[in-house]
């Protein structure tokens, strides 16, 4: 039997593979199995597409749900709704309203839905959500809140916490619904600068004594502290309110709040109607719908009002 050599090529491949490998240890970029440079071959990553904004500024179709406030309430005739003038979906042109201005005036009458009842409050919102989510709008506008502060006394105000969590639910029902409409959430108006820019006028006075909004304008000559820290209580749960609408809406990616923008809003003599001096006049309908067209059509939502 022929005695085997050994492979003297072996040896001779293992050395330059360490060769090789000592060279791409010491290299400054990498080395492919082959010695080539990976990395000089390497394509770069094309830049990823940048995601669609969630807030849509010219939705097509809008649903409007809330209080008296966007039924047009005593803008055009004593203890009437008067819709047509209505800040959200009016077709008023004097008054512009948030659908004329996004939808035009064909659109405004065909693509838009007043879904309100004056006298609402919190709690009326779910199932106003619901008609709202059965028209499939892609806007819809939230004005709601007075009421839970206008209570014949502060102790029948609404609790914050309910207030929080009815418009929690409302928030849902739309979603079961509606997953993919946005809403425009407006603040609460300041009800102690109502009051303010209506006690100096001799018959709105006498028609607050019909009971309206007793909680704030009852007694509107009484300047003792009773009577002021009564104002303030109000005052001070519609400041709640409104935090409970913004952390709500924050938790919605297409939820858009105000941000304090009705509640700021100076109401004088002018924007308050002639036949009650609390609801909005159509001068004062026609300031809300600026406000809201600021707030629908901005890219980004508006920062909040200076104090």
């Amino acid at each position: 039997m022929r005695e085997s050599r050994p492979d003297r090529r072996r040896p001779r491949a293992a050395a330059t593979l360490a060769a090789g490998v000592l060279f791409c240890l010491t290299a400054l970029s990498g080395c492919s199995a082959g010695g080539a440079d990976a990395a000089s071959r390497t394509e770069p990553r094309p830049a990823s597409p940048r995601p669609t904004p969630v807030w849509d500024p010219s939705p097509a179709s809008i649903a409007a749900v809330g209080d008296s406030i966007t039924r047009g309430f005593d803008a055009c005739t004593l203890l009437a709704d008067c819709p047509e003038v209505s800040w959200a979906t009016g077709t008023d042109t004097g008054v512009n309203s948030l659908a004329l201005r996004l939808l035009g005036a064909p659109g405004a009458a065909e693509r838009s839905w007043n879904l309100a009842r004056s006298g609402a409050r919190m709690d009326d919102l779910p199932a106003q959500m619901e008609q709202a989510a059965a028209e499939k709008p892609e806007l819809v506008t939230v004005m709601v809140g007075a009421n839970d502060a206008c209570r014949d006394s502060t102790e029948l105000m609404t609790p914050v916490t309910r207030f929080k969590a009815d418009f929690q639910a409302a928030m849902d029902t739309l979603r079961a619904g509606a997953p993919k409409a946005q809403v425009y959430v407006a603040s609460v108006p300041d009800l102690k600068r109502l009051w303010s820019a209506g006690k100096d006028n001799p018959l709105g006075k006498e028609i607050w004594k019909l009971g309206i909004c007793a909680s704030m304008l009852a007694d509107p000559d009484d300047l003792s502290h009773t009577a002021e820290h009564r104002r303030s209580l109000v005052r001070e749960r519609v400041v709640a309110y409104n935090e409970a609408l913004k952390e709500v809406c924050a938790r919605d990616t297409r939820c858009r709040y105000d941000g304090g923008a009705v509640f700021g809003f100076s109401f004088g003599t002018g924007q308050l109607s002639p036949l009650d001096f609390f609801h909005p006049s159509k001068d004062g309908q026609r300031r809300l719908a600026e406000i809201a067209y600021r707030q629908v059509t901005s890219a980004e939502p508006p920062a909040p009002p200076r104090a």
